[in-house]
């Protein structure tokens, strides 16, 4: 007898409207870590996901490999890159020359932050952009002006959403202005922070909502297997995980075990804000694909490939 699938517990979802799926993935450090990633890459290039995200370094470090990584998936796998740009630090034309470049490649898809102020108090560079409502903005008249180019198409972009209170921000409701702001420049999806409580995507969905915030808003997950990186995330974040989870990744006497609990843990979440209306599950991997790919078997999306077949029948034919 097969489990129930996905529809049957989320009666929001039916099989005409799958669920959007998709990673992040960060550019690798060294060349064991390549090898790491492009070990990650295949694996859940096998799941059919609408795109993948690439990130990079606080003020755009190691932008080069990030554009290197993101030749590499246009022209050897079968992934759609979305390519993350910063704005903090850079001038109009410094951006206007990346998303040309960007572009130039087959990117098609941009997601839009702020990025991280200077850690030193430094001023910001004169005439640089300081808010990712700006580079939004700017991102259209790049697009405008590419229109031949991109054959009257549009470039997808996409913003950053935050199920609890910014940890610079006022308010949450100061969050969800700033958010509809975005939308207003013309943002067309959003993509949460992580968040560590099953509540907190709902919330967030419903003041969104109530503030006028149209656009799709998916839920960003990240798999929470490591005691250290919930830790992490949790400062970075302001929001305390919770504590049954800590002591409980904190006591278990196994890699195993500390997948078994994290997985579950991450599969509530998804299910919950699933449950609320979400669109899709992203998926913050840190370039490792077991516990993404756990993630995914215990939660079933509801998912078509482009040729209709189901991405998880489709692998099973391609191993037979």
């Amino acid at each position: 007898m097969s489990p129930p699938s996905l529809i049957d517990t989320h009666p929001n979802l039916s099989d005409t409207a799958p669920v959007a799926l998709s990673y992040e993935l960060f550019p690798p450090r060294s060349p064991a870590a390549a090898e790491t990633l492009w070990t990650t890459i295949r694996e859940l290039e096998t799941t059919a996901p609408d795109y993948v995200s690439v990130t990079y370094g606080a003020s755009g470090s190691n932008r080069d490999t990030a554009v290197e990584l993101i030749n590499r998936l246009l022209l050897e796998t079968t992934l759609r890159p979305l390519a993350h740009l910063t704005c903090v630090g850079n001038t109009p034309q410094e951006l206007a020359k990346i998303i040309g470049e960007l572009l130039d490649t087959g990117v098609r898809g941009i997601l839009a932050l702020r990025g991280d102020l200077p850690k030193d108090g430094a001023a910001p560079v004169a005439g640089s952009l300081r808010y990712a409502q700006d580079l939004i903005e700017l991102i259209r008249r790049v697009e405008q002006r590419r229109s031949a180019l991109l054959c009257a198409g549009k470039i997808a972009v996409g913003v950053a959403a935050y199920p609890t209170r910014h940890p610079e921000s006022p308010s949450e409701a100061h969050d969800v202005e700033v958010l509809l702001a975005k939308q207003r420049s013309g943002a067309d999806f959003a993509i949460t922070q992580v968040f560590f409580h099953t509540d907190q995507y709902a919330d967030l969905l419903t003041r969104a909502r109530r503030a006028g915030v149209t656009i799709p808003i998916i839920p960003g997950v990240m798999p929470l297997t490591s005691l250290r990186r919930v830790r992490r995330l949790g400062e970075l974040t302001g929001v305390e995980p919770a504590p049954e989870l800590l002591e409980r990744l904190a006591s278990a006497d196994s890699d195993l075990e500390r997948l078994r609990i994290g997985v579950d843990a991450t599969v509530d979440l998804a299910n919950a804000a699933l449950q609320a209306g979400a669109p899709g599950i992203h998926i913050y991997t840190f370039n490792e694909h077991q516990s993404a790919l756990e993630l995914l078997d215990k939660l079933a999306l509801p998912r078509r490939t482009h040729s209709g077949i189901r991405p998880d029948a489709a692998a099973r034919q391609l191993a037979s």
